[in-house]
């Protein structure tokens, strides 16, 4: 599915940086920053112009291949990695901080995946989020109609119970980042930090 959406010709979600991460990007430690489904690059590459050194995961070649002519178009160096975030192995305290920008998995792949980010982090590591809850449905503006990947302040607090949270928030905001997210969203956003 991810390699057929990318395969247009134009940046699907755009070439801007989440709005959510750019407002709080002071938040994040320079250092090493793990981009969980990164797409088409528009956050890493965005990341790696405020000086930080960015690892790119995602699932889509094409995705990456984007992502790649994006980091050279804006003369930054991104390192891509082609794999499954399944299987992907974080390593542990590695990451000065990991984001995860509308990452729509299955629960019970992302109860496994935050296990991971928890052990990946560094101490006092950031993790900065932003997905669609549930009511996103009602708006029909992005993020598919599968409740199982979305989340919840309740589902993030449970779900990763080693960090601690600065900035957990539900709440509608205009969402407009190229075709595929484009209107009023409900989103859930999250700062924490490894405790």
């Amino acid at each position: 599915m991810w390699d057929e959406r990318y395969s247009k010709k134009e940046y699907v979600y755009g070439k801007t940086p989440n709005e959510f991460l750019k407002a709080n990007v002071e938040s994040i430690p320079k250092g090493r920053v793990l981009s969980l489904a990164e797409g088409e690059g528009r956050n890493a590459v965005y990341l790696a112009k405020q000086g930080y050194r960015v690892t790119a995961v995602d699932a889509s070649l094409v995705g990456i291949e984007k992502g790649r002519r994006l980091a050279k178009e804006n003369e930054v160096e991104v390192e891509f990695i082609h794999a499954d975030l399944v299987n992907y192995d974080l390593e542990n305290c590695q990451w000065d901080a990991i984001i995860s920008i509308f990452c729509p998995l299955p629960s019970l792949v992302r109860r496994t995946l935050y296990k991971k980010v928890e052990s990946g982090l560094k101490a006092h590591g950031v993790f900065l989020l932003e997905a669609y809850t549930p009511d996103q449905l009602k708006h029909g503006t992005g993020g598919g109609n599968s409740i199982d990947v979305m989340q919840t302040k309740h589902s993030l607090s449970c779900e990763l119970p080693g960090l601690s949270f600065q900035h957990l928030v539900e709440l509608e905001r205009n969402v407009v980042e190229g075709i595929y997210h484009t209107g009023i969203g409900a989103v859930v956003q999250a700062i924490a930090q490894k405790i």
